[in-house]
């Protein structure tokens, strides 16, 4: 651990990763906060993503493991008082570890060009924390991308970092992606496009019963709110409900999500199909 402890805020390197709290900022350095334990972890993992670490004291002691593999990849580590560790951290409760990571994105033309089995695409979904979990849930579930159209929340959110858990780092993101040139492309690759909605005339079941997810499928999630427009809806080759078997009004987001890419998951593996950990990031 290199230099003395950081103590005022308003210190340059400070300073300038405060600034990516905003998304401009973000953008215009390709860089993104990733804070707390499992996401310092998890985007350790990952070669050349890491630019700096910042740790209070205690924290560096608590995660000593994490300071020593940044400092065995030349990462600089930088020691910070509480107060510019508060000024940093976007939580109610920091956990004292935040990395200036390098975005990871990956283009679209390369996420299609792997003819992945599994793709959760997000349009229109502007919650970070819902964009987030269905991160989380796409790498759970063993999809091979996740693809965010471009009138989607931005991937480098910090509420949507946190709510990935650290799955940001594990499987393809491709950002930023015209609807309709996104459908066409996963369907040139040979997947068949499902949209995820309680209006949908197909019932998840049925689907499943009938085969219909055991092949390469992107599954279209939408804005939880306003569900898909008519427009997105054309694009699939058939929208799918999930059944509410109880009184409940519907599912959130994340948890259609979850169920659906489940649902594909199992129908994948009995055929052979899913992702296997080589495949992954």
């Amino acid at each position: 651990m290199a230099g003395p402890e950081l103590t005022d805020p308003r210190n340059s390197r400070v300073a300038a990763a405060r600034r990516l709290a905003k998304r401009a900022f973000r953008v215009r350095g390709r860089r993104f906060l990733a804070e707390g334990p499992q996401a310092v972890q998890e985007a350790l993992g990952v070669p050349g993503v890491v630019l700096e670490l910042y740790a209070t004291g205690a924290a560096a002691d608590r995660h000593a493991d994490l300071v020593v593999a940044a400092n065995a990849a030349d990462i600089p580590v930088r020691l910070v008082s509480g107060e510019v560790f508060a000024a940093l951290s976007q939580t109610v409760t920091p956990q004292g570890l935040i990395a200036v990571c390098a975005f990871v994105d990956t283009p679209f033309a390369d996420v299609v060009a792997t003819d992945p089995l599994l793709v959760a695409v997000l349009a229109q979904v502007r919650d970070p924390g819902n964009a987030g979990t269905v991160v989380r849930c796409a790498d759970a579930a063993g999809a091979e991308a996740v693809v965010l159209t471009d009138a989607s929340v931005d991937v480098y959110n910090p509420k949507c970092v946190r709510a990935s858990a650290g799955s940001l780092f594990h499987l393809p993101v491709a950002v930023g992606v015209d609807a309709t040139a996104g459908a066409a492309g996963l369907r040139e690759h040979g997947l068949r496009i499902l949209a995820a909605d309680g209006a949908g005339e197909l019932d998840l079941d049925t689907a499943a019963d009938d085969g219909l997810l055991s092949g390469p499928t992107a599954w279209i999630f939408g804005n939880e709110a306003w569900g898909l427009p008519p427009e997105t809806r054309a694009l699939a080759d058939a929208v799918v409900r999930v059944p509410v078997h109880g009184r409940a009004e519907s599912l959130n987001l994340a948890t259609a999500a979850a169920v659906c890419l489940y649902a594909s998951a199992r129908a994948q593996r009995q055929r052979g199909g899913c992702r296997t950990p080589s495949k992954q990031r």
